[in-house]
C-alpha cells in the first residue's frame, strides 16, 4: 500500500532500478518499457504524470 509520498519513491526505484539490478541495461533510463526515462526528463512510450 502506498501511503505517502516516501513509499511511492521507493517503490517507483525499486521498478526502475529491477532491469538494471538483473543486468538487462545499464541505466534505468534505458530500458524502454520504463517510466524511469520520464521522471530523469526523457519522453517515454507512455506519457506519465508526474505532478502530484
Amino acid at each position: 500500500m502506498i501511503e505517502n509520498e516516501a513509499v511511492l519513491r521507493q517503490k517507483l526505484e525499486y521498478i526502475h532500478n529491477n532491469p538494471v539490478k538483473r543486468g538487462y541495461v545499464e541505466l534505468a533510463e534505458h530500458w524502454r518499457y520504463s517510466s524511469a526515462g520520464d521522471y530523469a526528463g526523457k519522453p517515454g512510450l507512455i506519457s506519465v504524470f508526474s505532478e502530484w
